[in-house]
């Protein structure tokens, strides 16, 4: 079991979204002395991710419900999360993340669109059990720059 796993819904590996998630997990962990994240990124498990019977879907899934902690990352693509997130995330039973504190971080052009993403996500993983923070990480492109500083000023927040 991983205290902090970190699901990205990026399109693309390697993509600022994941690298604020991770900055972010990396802060929750050390804040919390949980050991370090483990990452879930979509964009590696491919064409896997529709088949949740698939070896790494199956193994990215067991992660994802066994976390006390997950980040849930997206950018908004087409006014919402992404869509390989939204087919990963259905795959979990109902109730799946009971139990699971989870943080929605969502990546935007504008605030408002992520404002309504984030509104978006916190609802999907309230919708399937998760006892989602009242206010999730967004950050628009110009604040991409600097992730570390995005990810240490949520942290500070949410720990306060």
């Amino acid at each position: 079991m991983s205290d902090i796993v970190i699901v990205s819904g990026h399109p693309r590996t390697g993509s600022r979204t994941l690298r604020l998630a991770a900055e972010l997990g990396r802060r929750v962990a050390e804040r919390t002395g949980r050991t370090s994240p483990v990452v879930v990124d979509i964009a590696e498990l491919g064409g896997d991710v529709l088949d949740p019977r698939a070896r790494r879907t199956r193994r990215a899934l067991t992660e994802v419900q066994d976390a006390a902690v997950l980040l849930v990352a997206s950018p908004t693509l087409q006014g919402s999360y992404s869509g390989m997130l939204k087919i990963f995330l259905e795959s979990l039973p109902p109730n799946a993340l009971a139990g699971v504190v989870a943080i929605p971080v969502v990546t935007a052009g504008t605030q408002e669109q992520a404002d309504i993403t984030e509104a978006f996500l916190a609802r999907l993983l309230r919708e399937l059990g998760a006892d989602v923070v009242d206010f999730g990480l967004t950050a628009i492109k110009p604040e991409l720059a600097d992730v570390a500083a995005v990810a240490e000023q949520y942290a500070a927040a949410i720990a306060a």
